[in-house]
């Protein structure tokens, strides 16, 4: 195999790989084998006809199509692991020469890590964030942790806005029961607006074992066409009232949710956590702020293919996240209306962001020299292993040399965010 590499504009390269004829007639031989099974020839037995009495039939190119498609990412990727080049997008290949007997040429079109040239990044001014912890702030975290301990109970009174109403309903159109409109043991909070307008309210006051008569109009955008702007009566039978039960909010609760004895402790840790809260999104405000002042003041010239490529690896990213809660990509496409190459063009920026960030980090991380000390490798590896309850020399076996590189890449580019950050000037 041989490599040739052209330059080209906007951090581009032709990459002209060439695989031997040898090489080309062995992947060649291998389709055969692999494919003869399924072939019949007229005097031969089934997966039994010669490669050459098959290229007679069908061309001496009918096993040239699998050789070429099994060759091509392996020649790729051995020439690129061997050369000094930093690509940073998927290749985009091109066929010159594949005929048997022939050294197979291709080209791929490549981006290459664009150079940064840095501008101020120290120094910068930032506006500053104010931390302060007012007491609603501190009773609205409290109502928070009172709603986490309420309790769900029946009640015999008569539902209130708040209360889950259990019913069973059917709906009617000009008295025939029309589709959609039929529910049992329907769980519904009163208040919610999660029924048609008016609805709920008239539940308001309902007994278990009441029957309702609701009369709604649909609205006129419904979703339903032929419901839109209709009169609807709905027969309601009421099977349960439930009410939340909240807890007191007293010493004796203050010891039920936290390590204090007594109320007054326990707003005051409540303030103090809300303080330490703020005062983390404050620093991480900074340093977005400084950092997006830094790639600001830079210099670079980033290709389209690396554009593209990092947007198709957060559009999978977001795949796999849709994966993880039972929803594939088609059926998100089909739900919201959107195409694949919708979404990629509309996370484009924000990949160019994300670019562009990166690099001038990793620029100063270069120029500051923030690379970490093996001490400081270690007790990552150590919160890793804390992390995943696991030993520290576990983590090291799964470690593949590459990971460790990449972790070591990344301590130096948050190295370098905290130095930019620090050394910027916050303003009111």
């Amino acid at each position: 195999m041989s490599l040739q590499v052209e330059t080209l504009e906007k951090n581009m390269a032709k990459l002209t790989i060439e695989v031997s004829a040898e090489d080309l007639e062995e992947a060649m031989q291998k389709a055969y084998q692999k494919q003869k099974g399924s072939i019949t020839l007229p005097g031969f037995r089934k997966g039994k006809a010669p490669r050459k009495m098959i290229e007679r039939m069908y061309g001496k190119g009918v096993f040239l199509e699998e050789a070429v498609n099994n060759l091509i990412p392996q020649a790729y990727s051995n020439e690129v692991s061997d050369c000094s080049l930093e690509i940073v997008s998927q290749p985009e290949i091109s066929i010159v020469q594949a005929e048997p007997g022939k050294a197979l040429i291709f080209t791929a079109d490549v981006a290459l890590k664009p150079d940064v040239t840095l501008g101020e990044y120290k120094g910068m001014e930032v506006p500053k964030s104010e931390i302060s912890v007012t007491d609603e702030e501190v009773d609205a975290e409290i109502r928070k942790e009172i709603e986490k301990n309420s309790r769900v109970v029946e009640t015999e009174g008569p539902a209130e806005n708040g209360d889950t109403v259990t019913l069973d309903f059917e709906g009617f159109v000009d008295e025939v029961a029309f589709e959609g409109g039929k529910g049992t043991d329907y769980p519904l909070t009163l208040g919610s607006n999660s029924f048609i307008p008016g609805f709920e309210e008239q539940l308001v006051g309902a007994n278990a074992g009441d029957h309702v008569e609701v009369k709604v109009t649909f609205p006129e955008a419904y979703q339903a066409e032929e419901l839109a702007g209709k009169d609807a009566v709905f027969q309601c039978d009421i099977k349960k009232v439930e009410r939340k039960e909240y807890p007191e909010l007293d010493d004796e609760f203050a010891q039920e949710v936290s390590e204090f004895d007594t109320l007054a402790e326990y707003k005051e840790d409540v303030k103090k956590n809300l303080v330490e809260k703020k005062e983390k999104e404050a620093l991480q405000a900074k340093e977005d702020a400084a950092v997006e002042k830094a790639v600001a003041n830079a210099q670079m010239e980033i290709p389209e293919a690396m554009i593209d490529t990092q947007a198709r690896q957060m559009l999978d990213d977001f795949a796999r996240r849709m994966q993880s809660q039972g929803l594939s990509m088609e059926q998100y496409v089909q739900f919201t209306g959107q195409s694949i190459d919708q979404m990629l063009e509309e996370m484009k920026p924000q990949a160019l962001q994300r670019i562009q960030t990166r690099l001038v980090l990793e620029k100063v991380a270069e120029v500051e020299n923030t690379q970490p000390t093996e001490e400081e490798v270690e007790e990552e590896l150590a919160k890793m292993a804390e992390m995943y309850k696991m030993e520290v020399e576990k983590i090291k076996e799964l470690f593949g040399e590459r990971e460790l590189d990449q972790m070591k890449k990344d301590m130096a580019v948050q190295k370098a965010v905290t130095l930019i950050a620090e050394a910027a000037a916050e303003v009111e």
